[in-house]
């Protein structure tokens, strides 16, 4: 009852328009929390988005800088590919000199003496065997005694796998011989096709070791020039210029009037 006294008594002391208000402002009021609320939130998800745009930037970057790296890395191997093909054109274009030089060799061979002993080779050949040699040869030298059937054959018959390409089977059947005939004639030219044949098979510090034989056991043979010349392109081969070029001016000091000092000459030019 008092409580409805008072109100009533609050209504005559205040139009009715006033209490409307007051009314009207406590609901301002509580929107105006929602907005603040709504404002924070949204504040919140700015901020959580601009975190994960820098993230994004951030990987972006990482990503250009791996790109660049990875276009780096990929200029140098082409780089890389290119001196690996300059390379392999010149070691080709060696190696096929090096066989059209050896081809001229085996075509310069003379034909077989009437009783089976094997040619000599022109220009490096061991002591002549054959009756054309003798032929040549100054009036005042008696020509050489023939050799045993059995001692040419088993050159001729190694020297017959080099020529078909039987490199293995070529250095086994020279190693032979010398083991079985180590003071023959024909033993510097064993020797020398040994080594080249280690040089066929890529074999370069095989071909220089059994080349330098050669050198040290047959020094005056006509062989020692070339078998040097052969020391040198399997030095060339193993990418030791200094030392090719060494050997090659060694030919042309040891052995000046040799076909093989002629070549080293031309090769001495196109290795500086």
């Amino acid at each position: 009852m008092l409580f409805e006294a008072n109100w009533n008594r609050l209504l005559r002391r205040f139009p009715p328009f006033l209490f409307l208000l007051a009314t009207q402002a406590h609901a301002g009021l509580f929107d105006d929390d929602v907005a603040r609320q709504k404002i924070v939130e949204n504040q919140q998800e700015i901020q959580k988005l601009e975190a994960m745009v820098q993230k994004l930037q951030g990987s972006l970057v990482d990503m250009a800088s791996q790109i660049q790296s990875q276009n780096a890395d990929i200029a140098a191997l082409r780089g890389r590919i290119e001196e690996l093909g300059n390379g392999l054109d010149t070691a080709q274009k060696r190696q096929k000199d090096f066989y059209v030089d050896l081809d001229t060799r085996l075509r310069r061979l003379e034909p077989q003496s009437s009783d089976g002993a094997p040619a000599s080779e022109t220009a490096s050949a061991p002591a002549a065997v054959a009756a054309p040699v003798a032929a040549s040869a100054p009036a005042a030298t008696p020509a050489p005694a023939a050799k045993p059937a059995t001692e040419a054959g088993e050159y001729e018959a190694a020297f017959g796998l080099f020529r078909i390409g039987n490199y293995a089977g070529a250095i086994s059947g020279f190693e032979d011989f010398l083991k079985a005939h180590p003071s023959s004639s024909y033993a510097p030219s064993a020797q020398y096709w040994i080594g080249n044949a280690y040089f066929a098979t890529r074999d370069f510090k095989s071909a220089i070791s059994a080349q330098k034989i050669v050198i040290s056991k047959y020094p005056d043979s006509p062989k020692a020039p070339d078998a040097l010349l052969n020391i040198a392109s399997s030095q060339q081969e193993l990418g030791q210029k200094k030392e090719a070029r060494k050997t090659l001016k060694s030919i042309v000091s040891k052995y000046p009037s040799s076909d093989a000092a002629a070549k080293a000459k031309q090769r001495l030019n196109s290795l500086k």
